[in-house]
């Protein structure tokens, strides 16, 4: 059947490049599809055999259509120009037909491979052995651990005694209760049924969990146990107990996409990542939340919480990876980010996020929503948690075809005071105050109708809340200030020398199209089936509403979108020539921009508010305003493409000067 999108291609060959022409076009053809079904509907009855059923009528295009539409559409279309249309409108349905007949499942991707990597940029290939922090040792042999300094400068020094409580251990870094765990201070098993009964405790309260996969578990930390003890020890991986984000696929338990009609559904496989995870021994204990099909953190079972303030939601789209790991119920958590995924719960939620290079880390067996955008990541509570976790998960798969073959090689002992680092000096700036907007002619009651009076008075209710959400904006931002201020010192003072630098002035908000269309292409058969009305939220900016709109992006826009966005990437490598390390505040132009271009980043928490911040507002779908007392800040640091060694570098130097990571929050049940 004649879709949509087919119809926009074909207009756009004839330069029909609007959006509201196809659409009405459309729109005209199904409706005179729909007369000429009703005035048939009696005939068909009669002519119809018992339990036969008419075959549907195919909305045919017409030149009446065609002059119809474009007097609404405000364009001019030459006769002959209508007749090579309705050719090509009526012509080529069956070619539609036949590949929408395919119902392509979501894990296929399109026959086009994205590469941020610009012209002449060399990835370095070679792998060495990672080199974390702190000195490991084994049992009282005291055997060095290959590839690990000897100079211990971590608070791992705890490992040397056995906690008295199993739970005092909920908040440590996967460092360190790898450390507890090799030298069999505690076992895998005791710290996983410890962080399953933490996630049943607290999941009431925060909506983390959407399947706890305990069996998986219990047999993975006994094994643990066992290698563990007879000395054939994995990494510092080993026996930690994890937490997918549910797009990830994992055997024998459904994956959900956090989507109302998903609920129940499952993937005959593990997701590349998965399997990975389990070579290195971690214990994947639960498949966690993520706002319906990875949209912000409200799921078909409620909000994901943040655990500073529990009136608040997580954000997301990873929102349960992230509330999880801050609400110390898993020792990391695997995430991901098409645009703001994982930096914008990390930010919420004080956790330490990496979003890694794109084409760094596979995504087979993740859903896809933007074949060109999306990136698996990692959620933890320290910046060297993030470097161990990538070094187990990166490099090609041989089925995802954007990886590149690029070495991280992590090490702690890296001279992060050698590295060039830039400042995004605007962003850091507090902006200008927006002037207040020219108030309008109010006419007067007595001139007007009923209608136009109901009108009147709610364009200055409408009016009065933007007013209000604005002025509250403006106290949040003048609020934070204080912290982008304080971070910039901290940087100076630690001996950094940082360099002011601008994004590129390029429009990449526009940009946005090309996630549009690709997410809309991902989930076409929910659209075409009607079965997005399963999906919890239903709002105008919701993806439902979403889809259908981006159903009408013409192929031509999307690829000149794809054009500047070639420009973009050319003209941030340039900038990136100069810098290692760019930092930044989490929440500005450059979330976008970094993930059109594939830049990796990592987001920590830069402290938290004091009990004079501004109180956060109730909106109107009931939702709390981000920001208020106790709930943490951020600060990003921006990397090369595939430098996430001296990125992580300078963020664990930072973090280790700060000790805002260490704060952990108190969670009522």
């Amino acid at each position: 059947m004649l879709d949509r999108r087919s119809l926009i291609s074909i207009c756009s060959r004839f330069g029909l490049a609007t959006t509201l022409f196809p659409g009405v076009l459309w729109a005209l053809a199904q409706k005179e599809a729909e007369q000429k079904s009703s005035e048939q509907k009696t005939d068909q009855k009669t002519q119809e055999k018992p339990g036969q059923k008419a075959a549907a009528k195919k909305p045919a295009i017409t030149r009446d259509m065609i002059d119809n539409a474009a007097a609404i559409a405000g364009v001019h279309i030459l006769d002959e120009y209508k007749d090579m249309m309705l050719d090509s409108l009526n012509g080529y349905v069956k070619g539609y037909d036949a590949i929408n007949a395919l119902h392509i499942p979501n894990s296929v991707a399109p026959a086009l491979v994205f590469d941020p990597v610009p012209a002449g940029m060399k990835l370095n290939q070679q792998r060495r052995p990672m080199q974390h922090s702190g000195m490991m040792t084994v049992d009282a042999r005291k055997v060095p651990v290959p590839g690990v300094p000897k100079k211990a400068n971590t608070p791992a020094v705890l490992a040397s005694t056995t906690p008295k409580n199993i739970e005092d251990v909920a908040f440590y870094s996967v460092l360190d209760l790898g450390i507890l765990l090799m030298t069999r201070k505690i076992s895998s098993t005791a710290l996983t049924e410890m962080y399953l009964e933490r996630l049943k405790r607290y999941d009431p309260k925060l909506k983390f969990v959407i399947t706890l996969t305990e069996d998986r578990a219990r047999a993975k930390a006994k094994e643990a146990d066992r290698e563990i003890a007879a000395g054939k020890y994995r990494g510092p991986l080993h026996g930690l107990p994890w937490g997918a984000k549910d797009l990830l696929a994992v055997k024998g338990y459904r994956t959900t996409w956090g989507a109302g009609g998903f609920e129940n559904q499952t993937i005959d496989e593990d997701a590349t990542v998965v399997q990975r995870l389990d070579t290195a021994g971690a214990v994947l204990i639960a498949k966690l939340t993520l706002g319906a099909l990875a949209q912000g953190d409200k799921w078909f079972g409620g909000m994901t919480r943040n655990p500073w303030n529990t009136a608040q939601g997580s954000s997301g789209s990873s929102a349960g990876s992230t509330s999880a790991t801050v609400a110390g119920c898993i020792a990391f958590g695997i995430g991901s980010e098409t645009l703001g995924s994982i930096s914008s719960p990390s930010t919420r939620c004080g956790a330490t996020g990496l979003r890694p290079t794109f084409g760094l880390v596979p995504r087979t067996g993740a859903m896809a929503l933007s074949w060109t955008m999306d990136k698996l990541g990692v959620l933890c509570r320290a910046v060297e948690d993030c470097a161990i976790v990538l070094s187990a998960i990166y490099g090609p798969d041989g089925r995802d075809r954007t990886v590149r073959n690029a070495a991280f090689n992590w090490d702690a002992a890296l001279d992060w005071r050698k590295l060039r680092v830039g400042y995004l000096k605007k962003d850091f700036e507090l902006p200008p105050k927006p002037p207040e907007p020219a108030a309008e002619a109010i006419k007067d009651q007595k001139d007007l109708s009923p209608e136009e009076k109901e009108s009147q008075e709610k364009t200055r209710k409408q009016r009065e809340q933007d007013k209000a959400e604005s002025d509250r904006a403006r106290l949040r931002i003048e609020y934070d200030q204080r912290f982008n201020d304080a971070a910039l010192a901290k940087l100076h003072s630690m001996g950094v020398n940082m360099v002011p630098v601008e994004l590129p002035d390029l429009p990449y908000g526009a940009m946005r199209s090309i996630l549009l269309a690709e997410a809309a292409a991902a989930f076409d058969d929910l659209t075409r089936s009607g079965k997005d009305k399963l999906l919890t939220q239903q709002s105008k900016d919701d993806w439902p509403n979403t889809f259908r709109a981006a159903r009408f992006i013409p192929a031509v826009e999307y690829i000149q979108a794809n054009r500047a966005r070639m420009m973009a990437i050319e003209a941030l490598a340039k900038i990136f020539d100069q810098f290692d390390v760019i930092v930044a505040p989490t929440g500005t132009t450059q979330v976008v921009a970094t993930n059109l271009t594939g830049h990796p980043a990592v987001i920590l928490p830069n402290g938290y508010r004091g009990d004079d911040a501004p109180v956060p507002h109730v909106r109107e779908n009931g939702d709390l305003e981000p920001g208020g007392p106790g709930t943490p800040v951020s600060l990003t640091f921006l990397g090369q493409l595939y430098g996430e060694a001296k990125l992580l570098a300078l963020a664990k130097a930072y973090q280790d000067a700060t000790g805002f990571h260490l704060q952990h929050p108190k969670v009522s049940v």
